[in-house]
């Protein structure tokens, strides 16, 4: 399988994408929120003990496509990733990831924000995998 490095270099806003079909139901995920605008799930690949996607219910393709009627959703968002971060167990803190574009390594047009934790971070971020998650 290729690493979301690579996966990112080809991939392009528009279609139907991973997270649409997650959101309809038609690929299972270990879901740990939802209402009628958000999703939180368990990232399939995770990078820490603790690693879950926060994604609109919308698909917006990402965080350069964000206009100002967004701006409620991107802080419902945030407010989520708090709150299901709690109650995940991350009392010493985790990092909050938002891919954009080619460079940004984004590989999934769908904007989402990653929310790792449950163990000592590196600097700069993205530089370690999780062994026990191996």
């Amino acid at each position: 399988m290729a690493d979301e490095q690579t996966l990112s270099q080809t991939a392009k806003p528009g279609g139907d994408t991973i997270f649409s079909k997650i959101v309809r139901k038609e690929i299972p995920a270990q879901i740990l929120f939802e209402d009628e605008e958000i999703l939180a799930f368990k990232d399939v690949n995770p990078a820490a003990p603790v690693h879950f996607l926060v994604i609109p219910k919308r698909g917006i393709t990402g965080i350069s496509a964000v206009e100002e009627t967004d701006v409620m959703i991107l802080g419902k968002m945030m407010y989520t990733a708090k709150k299901v971060a709690q109650e995940q167990g991350l009392t010493d803190g985790y990092r909050l990831v938002v891919n954009d574009g080619k460079h940004g390594c984004q590989s999934v047009y769908h904007i989402h924000i990653h929310v790792i934790g449950g163990k000592q971070l590196g600097w700069p971020p993205g530089t370690e995998k999780c062994e026990a998650c191996l």
